[in-house]
């Protein structure tokens, strides 16, 4: 066979070691390398996991079953950096980090002794990412879904200082409402709706983030209302918009990888309100972590297969002719990237039709 050499990034390494560690949650998906698959990637910079699964793979999100790994080095996973080679097992059909016949065939190298370097960044800083950060960089922070219980009883504030309508960085604030030990807090407004296609129920509301506020004073003995000042401003806010605790700064090695059990879900809607999404872009399905999904969970999207009418069937005449139901259509991959109970957001990976509200989002085959 032809040897090939191709250059990629530190992402598509990374995840392709997330991958690899998918499969022995559940039925393990098939994984097959692609035809062409070159017997080595040199990994350079601005290179993605999924990039470099793609090289070698059918399906990118296939790592962890020919990297070998866990469920926890899927979620701590080893780190891929430019100028690493990965390099293709062709005998034992696996991805490592050391070539065919060396190291222990996990990806580990043969112990080599290190001279004392000096590096200006932290390794974790140059490591591969899974997927293209800036594609939901704007997503990982922000509320975007509030769940119908954290609405009740939610701080929101009573008045401002001086009486302000348009508030400012800097600019007092002032709330009500218990807020269990938090200081930093997100402002949003409910905005719409998020129903379940399948059954109608309400699973959550799309919340427009308007800034951020941080506790200067807690009410005290005789006074309803908490101080804030309000650490900047990205929409106006004001008298009764809600406040829900700062997230933690978010986790970036996202590790593709199949659910741990079967997931059937629909996509709810597309960000931003448009009736069709493509690559890259960002939508919402009905379930959640109460259902299996977690963050770099892969689904698989399909259209949802038509009824047309029965050439064979037809009625009298030909009328009431005998319908058929047609397969749904896969069309491309969804990457969970945050999760709720009950709602998730995903980025469209690859697609080769446009994503529509209610197609279907399933667990890889």
């Amino acid at each position: 066979m032809k040897n090939f050499s191709t250059v990629v990034t530190r992402a598509a390494a990374a995840a392709l070691l997330a991958c690899a560690a998918a499969g022995a949650a559940q039925a393990a998906p098939t994984c097959n390398f692609r035809p062409d698959a070159p017997d080595r990637h040199v990994v350079v910079k601005r290179d993605t996991l999924w990039d470099i699964s793609a090289t070698f793979l059918q399906n990118p999100w296939c790592w962890p079953q020919v990297w070998g790994l866990n469920r926890d080095e899927i979620r701590n996973p080893h780190w891929i950096y430019p100028g690493q080679i990965i390099y293709f097992d062709r005998t034992r059909g696996r991805l490592s980090l050391s070539p065919p016949g060396a190291g222990d065939g996990r990806g580990e190298p043969p112990l080599t002794r290190l001279s004392p370097q000096l590096r200006s960044e932290s390794l974790e800083r140059e490591a591969l990412q899974a997927i293209p950060a800036g594609a939901i960089e704007p997503y990982l922070t922000q509320p975007l879904v509030v769940e119908a219980n954290e609405l009740a009883g939610a701080p929101r504030i009573v008045a401002s200082q001086e009486g302000r309508v348009y508030l400012g960085e800097g600019d007092r604030v002032y709330v009500k409402g218990e807020l269990k030990g938090n200081t930093s807090f997100q402002v949003f407004r409910p905005g719409t709706v998020l129903k379940d296609p399948q059954t109608g129920k309400v699973l959550a509301h799309e919340a427009a983030f308007l800034g951020t506020v941080t506790l200067v004073a807690e009410a005290k003995p005789g006074v309803d209302a908490h101080t804030f000042r309000v650490a900047d401003t990205r929409q106006e806010m004001g008298v009764g918009d809600l406040l829900v605790p700062a997230p933690p700064a978010p986790v970036r090695n996202y590790m593709p990888h199949a659910p741990e059990r079967p997931v059937d879900a629909r996509v709810m809607s597309i960000y931003s309100g448009v009736s069709y999404a493509g690559q890259s872009q960002v939508v919402t399905v009905n379930r959640g972590s109460l259902d299996g999904l977690d963050v770099g969970s892969v689904l698989q999207l399909y259209h949802l297969g038509k009824t047309v009418p029965d050439p064979a069937k037809k009625g009298f005449l030909g009328l009431g002719a005998g319908k058929i139901k047609l397969p749904d259509e896969q069309y491309g991959s969804l990457f969970i990237f945050r999760v709720f109970k009950n709602v998730s957001y995903g980025l469209i990976m690859q697609v080769t039709e446009p994503v529509q509200v209610g197609d279907v989002a399933l667990s890889p085959e």
